[in-house]
This record gives C-alpha cells, structure tokens and sequence, in this order.
C-alpha cells in the first residue's frame, strides 16, 4: 500500500453538492472517503454511488450497533452498496461481530462479490477516562480499548478503529496483519471535539493502516499542498 492509499478523507458536510465537489478535487490524493452519519442522513446512498462512479474508494463509517441479525443485514446491504470498508461498535458484542463476519461471507459468495473489510469502534476519539467513568465504567480508556480489540479480534473482523494513543498496544496484541484506523489525526495545534488526538506521521510511525483526515485538511489555505506534505511525511516513515 502506497502512501496516498493510507489517507482516507473524511466528508463531514451537511450538502450533496459539497460532498461532490471534495471527491472531484480530492480523488487523485486519497485513497479513500470517508461517509458519516451526517451526510448519508442527508443524501444516502446516492454519494455512495457519486464515489464509487468516480472510481474511488469508500469507508461507511455509519458504526453499525444492535442486534446481530440487524447489524447482519445491515452489513449486507453496505457490501450491496460497493462500499470497500464499514465499521460496528464493538461494544455491540462478540455474537454481533461474528455473526456479521458470517453472514458477509456466505453472502458474498452467494452474491460474487467481493467483502468489504469490516472493523470495529473501540473508543471514541471524544471519550476519555473522566467520560468513561460518568458511563459508569470504573476503566481507563487504554484498558477498556483493549478488551475490546481483543473481542474484535477474536470475532474475526479485519481490525478497528482506534486512537493514535492506542495503536502501540493494539498492534502488539492483534498482530501486523490487523487493520488499525486512526481518527482524530490533526495538524498543529487544533483539536476540535476531539480528546485523544494525534499528528499523520506519529499515527504512521506507531503502526496504523490508515489515518482519517478530516477539518484540518479541507479548511487549510491550501488543502492539496497539505494532502501532498502529509504523504510524503507517511512515505518517508514507511520507506524506513
């Protein structure tokens, strides 16, 4: 994997017609989009379409968390959609993680397609140990994140979706092959809603697949001038 296929941009707008407009100017810098709540609420399954139209890759980050015959299903019909990767929270349980992996695979030899890459939330970004605690969970955010990579793994999924802060631990424990997705990635001093943050080359350096890339990159003077500094930062690290 080249270092531009390591950054996955996040379209967080709230309009169609924005969320258009980033992947043609952005689809020859990453290597893939990031759907979230937001704009699939908004203009569902078209912009799944629009991307995969325009010949780039899709991430459905919509965190899929119920029951394991729902999140089966729902999980289907995202492979349906041609999405490359979506995610499950996780804590929806051991059942719910390994029955999806189940119900992709006879699906995906049912239908001849290919299965997404499906991974799971371990901890937010915005949760730390105090947020944890007013949960009731008397658990650092570190521990709580290791139990959980360690149920996703033992589920079968492709890997998680976890802070920078944890991917040490997590590449140790999952092994080399475990896919890590790390959010919250920033560039200089803003965080944002974001607790547990991390720069692209730290997240890189310390073992992440991919890294999320989002406000700091879209709202620069400059986006495509950022996009090229930070894969050149990842190549130079991967070229160690």
């Amino acid at each position: 994997m080249d270092a531009k296929e390591r950054m996955i941009l996040a379209l967080d707008v709230d309009h169609f017609e924005e969320a258009q407009r980033l992947v043609r100017e952005f689809r020859d810098h990453v290597g893939m989009f990031k759907v979230g709540k937001q704009l699939f609420t908004h203009c569902g399954t078209k912009i799944i379409d629009f991307i995969t139209l325009n010949k780039a890759r899709v991430f459905l980050d919509l965190k899929y968390h119920d029951i394991p015959n729902t999140v089966s299903k729902a999980g289907i019909e995202a492979m349906k959609l041609g999405v490359d990767m979506f995610n499950v929270h996780a804590s929806g349980g051991l059942s719910m993680m390994k029955e999806t992996r189940q119900a992709l695979h006879d699906a995906s030899k049912k239908l001849v397609m290919e299965r997404p890459k499906v991974i799971a939330v371990t901890v937010l970004t915005s949760i730390d140990d105090a947020e944890l605690l007013k949960l009731g969970l008397n658990v650092t955010a570190a521990d709580w994140t290791k139990k959980l990579a360690l149920l996703t793994k033992e589920a079968g999924l492709d890997g998680v979706v976890a802070s920078g802060q944890d991917i040490d631990m997590i590449r140790e424990l999952c092994g080399k092959e475990f896919i890590i997705v790390t959010p919250g990635v920033r560039i200089g001093e803003v965080k944002d809603d974001q607790k547990r943050t991390i720069t692209p080359a730290e997240a890189i350096q310390r073992g992440a697949t991919y890294i999320v890339l989002g406000r700091a990159v879209t709202t620069s003077l400059s986006p495509i001038e950022t996009l090229k500094r930070i894969e050149e930062e990842i190549s130079r690290i991967s070229s160690r």
